[in-house]
Formats: C-alpha cells, sequence, structure tokens
C-alpha cells in the first residue's frame, strides 16, 4: 500500500488530499505566514550570496577561498542569486528543485544557504526514506566541496566535518518541524471527529427522545379516542336513549377529547421545542402505578366492565420506571379490548412485590362475529411498542388465546428487593 506523503503546504489537512489528481495538483494559496518566511529566506540567501562573492574577491589570502579564475567567481554568484529566485518555488517542487540544484553543491559556495533551505524543505514535505536519501548524497557532495573549495583556515577533514555536522542538524530540525506538524493535524482531526461524534450522540438522543414521545403519545391517544368511539358508537345505536344518559355519554365525548387534543398539544409542543434547540422544557408528569385506579374508572365509566385484583405488596415502594410500565400495559389492554372484543369484560390482575417483581395480566373474552358497526383502525404497533418497553425494562411478555380461548395479555417485570 502506497503511504501518503506529508501534505506540501504546511497547514494542508490530510483529509484535504483525497481530491481528484487535477485538483490536488493545484498549489494552495500562500498564507501571510508562507510570504514572510519566504521573505525572509531569500533576504538571508541574498546576503549571503553577496558575503560569498565578497569573501572570494577578498585580497586577503588567509580569508579568501577563490576559485582558480576569476571568471568563476562571478559565474558562482550568478548561479546562487538563480538559486534565491528559486527559492519561491520551493513550496511546489522541493524534491525537484534540489535534485536540480544538488550538483552546484559541488563546487559552488554562494548556493549554500539556497541549497540548504531546499534540503530542509524537503526534509519537511516529504517523508523519512526520502529525507535519509537526499542526506546520503548531501554528504557525499560535502567530502567533493571540501576538496574542490579548500578553507585556508582549516584542514580538509575539519571543514568535512563541519558540513557534516550542519547537514545532520538541518535534518534533526527539519524532522522535528514535521513531527510537530503532524501532531498539529492529528490533533485537528481528533477534535473534529470528537465534533462530530458529540453532534452525532446529540441527533441520536433526539432520535430516540422523539421515539420515545411518539411511543407514550400512540398510548395515550389509542385510549382517549377509543374511549370516544365507545361512546358514540353507543349513542349511534341507541338514538331513544334517557336524556340524562345522552348528556352524560356527550361530556364523556367532550372530556375525552379535551384531554386528547391537551395531549397532543403538549407532545407538539415538545417537538417544536426540539427543534428551536429549546429541549428543556419540563415534561408533564407521567401516569404510575398509583394512577391505574383513575384509569379503570374511566373505562367504567364508559361502560366497560372491569374486574381489579389488586394484590400488590408495598404499592407505596413501586419504583416509578416500574409503576409506569405497568400503567401503561394495563392501559394498552383496556384499549385493545375495546376495539376488538367490545362488550366483553375484562379482568385486569396486578400482583408482586420487592424481589419478586411485578406481574401484570389483561384478559378478555375472544369476540364472536364482527362487532356492530366494525372495529377501530389501529396500526398493530400497540403491542410492538408494549413489548420493547417490557425488553428494556428486562422483564417478559406474553400476549394471544390461552388454553380456554381467551385473549390474555401477561408481563412480568423486574422489581428489585
Amino acid at each position: 500500500m502506497t503511504s501518503i506523503a506529508v501534505p506540501e503546504h504546511p497547514w494542508l489537512l490530510p483529509g484535504e488530499l483525497a481530491v481528484p489528481v487535477d485538483r490536488a495538483r493545484t498549489h494552495p494559496r500562500r498564507t501571510t505566514r508562507d510570504w514572510l518566511v519566504d521573505t525572509i529566506a531569500f533576504l538571508v540567501s541574498l546576503l549571503w550570496v553577496l558575503f560569498a562573492t565578497a569573501d572570494a574577491l577578498s585580497p586577503d589570502p588567509s580569508m579568501a577561498t577563490a576559485l582558480p579564475h576569476g571568471w568563476m567567481t562571478g559565474a558562482d554568484a550568478l548561479l546562487g542569486l538563480v538559486c534565491c529566485g528559486l527559492l519561491w518555488l520551493r513550496r511546489r517542487w522541493p524534491l525537484g528543485l534540489l535534485v536540480a540544484t544538488t550538483p552546484l553543491s559541488l563546487f559552488s559556495m554562494a548556493s549554500a544557504i539556497p541549497l540548504l533551505i531546499f534540503y530542509f524543505t524537503v526534509v519537511v514535505h516529504r517523508r523519512t526514506a526520502v529525507a535519509i536519501a537526499v542526506t546520503g548524497v548531501g554528504l557525499v557532495t560535502n567530502m567533493v566541496f571540501s576538496w574542490l573549495r579548500p578553507d585556508p583556515a582549516m584542514s580538509y577533514w575539519a571543514t568535512a566535518s563541519w558540513g557534516v555536522v550542519l547537514s545532520f542538524a538541518v535534518l534533526a530540525w527539519g524532522m522535528f518541524v514535521r513531527a510537530r506538524r503532524q501532531l498539529i493535524v492529528s490533533l485537528r482531526e481528533r477534535a473534529e471527529r470528537a465534533e462530530a461524534e458529540q453532534q452525532l450522540r446529540v441527533t441520536q438522543a433526539r432520535h430516540l427522545e422523539r421515539t420515545r414521545i411518539a411511543r407514550e403519545m400512540h398510548d395515550v391517544l389509542a385510549h382517549r379516542i377509543s374511549l370516544l368511539s365507545l361512546h358514540a358508537g353507543a349513542l349511534e345505536f341507541r338514538p331513544d336513549a334517557p336524556a340524562d344518559e345522552v348528556a352524560r355519554a356527550a361530556g364523556v365525548i367532550r372530556g375525552s377529547a379535551h384531554a386528547a387534543l391537551q395531549d397532543l398539544r403538549e407532545v407538539i409542543g415538545v417537538l417544536r421545542a426540539e427543534d428551536d434547540g429549546a429541549g428543556d422544557a419540563p415534561e408533564p408528569p407521567q401516569p404510575t402505578l398509583a394512577d391505574l385506579p383513575a384509569l379503570i374508572a374511566e373505562s367504567r365509566s364508559a361502560g366497560v366492565r372491569v374486574n381489579v385484583s389488586d394484590s400488590v405488596a408495598s404499592p407505596g415502594e413501586v419504583p416509578a420506571a416500574l409503576g409506569r410500565a405497568a400503567y401503561r400495559i394495563v392501559q394498552e389492554g383496556l384499549t385493545n379490548a375495546r376495539k376488538h372484543a367490545a362488550g366483553a369484560a375484562v379482568t385486569v390482575d396486578v400482583a408482586g412485590g420487592p424481589g419478586a417483581g411485578l406481574t401484570v395480566a389483561i384478559g378478555n373474552r375472544w369476540p364472536v362475529g364482527a362487532p356492530a358497526g366494525g372495529t377501530l383502525p389501529g396500526a398493530g404497533t400497540g403491542l410492538v411498542g408494549i413489548s420493547e418497553r417490557v425488553t428494556l425494562a428486562g422483564g417478559r411478555l406474553a400476549y394471544g388465546r390461552d388454553d380456554s380461548g381467551d385473549f390474555r395479555l401477561a408481563a412480568w417485570l423486574p422489581w428489585p428487593a
């Protein structure tokens, strides 16, 4: 597998390399920092060319490193100026410029600083194997340069040693800068990844909350609407009912409709608050096991015969989450009975205690024939939602026809001691 080289631009992220070839070859625009660094490098190199040329033309033999022929000094200065101009292209073709100008390091003194800057750029922006390779070539050319341009004040080996020390110093500096930039890029990517993961967690939490609200509203609205349908059906098939019964049924219909609209308004308000980024609004109180008698009374007022058996030990100690799950199970059982077995008696059994768990069972006679007026429409997701609720609580759920042919919905929920 081909390894990805360090981006040529010092602040180009690795993720930006995954682009088509024609875009990858486009050199990024220089920043203010790039212009400042390039200008300083150019001026330092230009001053070095002037100093090296003046040193070569010096009349003092102990200070001069003159070339055998006078015209060579001018040529060396010209090559140094050319290398100074090439510094402006080093960000685009660092390795190509170094390879093209490496032969000058055999004899040119004026090109020394520009060549070192080319070498430093390659070490920073190319992988370690390339940096070591160009360093080896540079050590060889350093030996040749020390022989062709001897220093009058030092021996050959001393001059060569200083060249080796300088090469390794530039190599170490360049690798340090390269490692630091890679670390900065890695930390930046890690921060961006952490931010993206945080946003994903927020989105997932919002989605789960919306799903929970939808499940709650299914349980609540199905219960309310089934009551509405039951009373409306009674008025439809008994138009000659006494006025007080009609008024009482109309009052129940009005109350159930008002409660359903209130519940719907609350859930829509919560969803809108989440869209506006203000999801911290307090939720309405959730039902618990203590609200079960009110639920039974509501069904009885609608004409449903409900027989209740409550043998819960320490009902005041029932955890809120456990009581809410039991309430929703009973609510779903009563709603299904009104939908699919209108007129049938319903039995509700709630039993259990700390350590033994809480058992909730709802049963009704299996309907025979089609009910008058047809059955209420349903999405079939009520039992699915109850099954999910019980599973999340760590309990068990079973529903269907029992041995006697009746429909039975039974759940066991853990109740820690």
